[in-house]
């Protein structure tokens, strides 16, 4: 089989024949078919993310397959050889086949193409239990969104505007502006042309502010929140992590909330759970879809990789095996 392979942090990633892996207790081989990238893949490039796996790895957080093989302790009456799907793997997702934890396993609906699949999880998750279960955002409030065209803004404003939210979208040049105006958006805001604290007062304040981006767009919204307004750090695209000023938060009662979605995965899985069946059912009812801006075969892993780092994507970038 060919992975994509980091070996080590100074020098570039390449694709490798390596063995295809036999499951260990409580895993399962995986024919992979489709590795959605994410930001969090270029970090793990120089080792600088808060879960980079020791070398070597192959990254891909999230990917979507199907099940030929089990591992010697897993029941084949809940995840029979043959089954269809996805999987929030931490890494692993650049490659023909790969070993995966039988729990991180979630069944397909059958109609669920594998690259929607793979390009699912993390961005609408992040939305959903962001939005849902940290702010709590109500129907006739103002959800603004950052970095909104990116894999994660625009699902933010589908699930938000899903939660009955007035959403503005934030996000750089006309054309990303458009394919945010697609998802549903309200108002639209160019965050290379407009002064953002004055846009956002202008169409009545943020209650809930929705960062992947960090840096001065940080600054410029929460000076537009609205008292009792919710905060959600989701990222720090720009690669400029902000230090709110507390005596604006105080001020204004202001909530700052970090959220990363991973971290579920470990210490209360069944919050994620919980927000992909019903994720999984407005997919099925056709109300979400994701936003696939770009594909590549795994030969051209690092070429999608680059296309990422340039921000030349909206929505995802999707490498396939298949």
């Amino acid at each position: 089989m060919q992975a994509l392979r980091v070996s080590d942090f100074a020098s570039p990633p390449q694709i490798m024949d390596t063995p295809v892996p036999a499951p260990k207790s409580g895993e399962v081989l995986v024919k992979i078919a489709a590795c959605a990238l994410n930001f969090a893949d270029l970090l793990m490039l120089s080792g600088k993310y808060q879960a980079t796996p020791p070398l070597p790895f192959s990254p891909g957080l999230e990917l979507s397959g199907t099940i030929t093989a089990l591992g010697p302790d897993v029941d084949a009456a809940d995840l029979p050889i043959g089954t269809r799907v996805a999987i929030f793997a931490g890494q692993g997702g650049l490659a023909d086949y790969g070993c995966f934890d039988v729990n991180a396993c979630t069944p397909l609906p059958d109609a669920m193409p594998f690259d929607e699949a793979a390009a699912f999880q993390v961005a609408f998750g992040t939305s959903h239990v962001a939005l849902a279960y940290k702010a709590r955002l109500q129907p006739g409030e103002t959800l603004v969104v950052l970095g909104a065209s990116g894999g994660v803004g625009l699902t933010a404003i589908e699930v938000g505007k899903l939660m009955g939210a007035k959403v503005i979208a934030v996000a750089r040049g006309a054309d990303k502006l458009a394919v945010a105006a697609s998802k549903g958006a309200d108002h639209l805001i160019d965050s290379e042309t407009a002064d953002l604290k004055a846009e956002i007062r202008a169409l009545g304040g943020a209650d809930v502010i929705y960062d992947p981006v960090g840096g001065a767009q940080f600054d410029a919204a929460i000076r537009a929140c609205n008292p009792d307004g919710r905060v959600l750090v989701i990222g720090f695209a720009s690669g400029d992590i902000p230090k709110p000023a507390a005596n604006i938060l105080m001020v204004k009662n202001i909530t700052v909330i970090g959220f990363y979605w991973g971290g579920y995965m470990t210490f209360k899985p069944n919050v994620v759970t919980d927000s992909l069946k019903q994720l999984f059912e407005w997919h099925s009812q056709g109300r979400i879809t994701p936003h696939i801006s770009a594909r590549f075969p795994l030969a051209q892993a690092t070429d999608a990789l680059e296309y990422l780092r340039a921000r030349k994507s909206t929505g995802k970038v999707v490498v396939t095996m298949e």
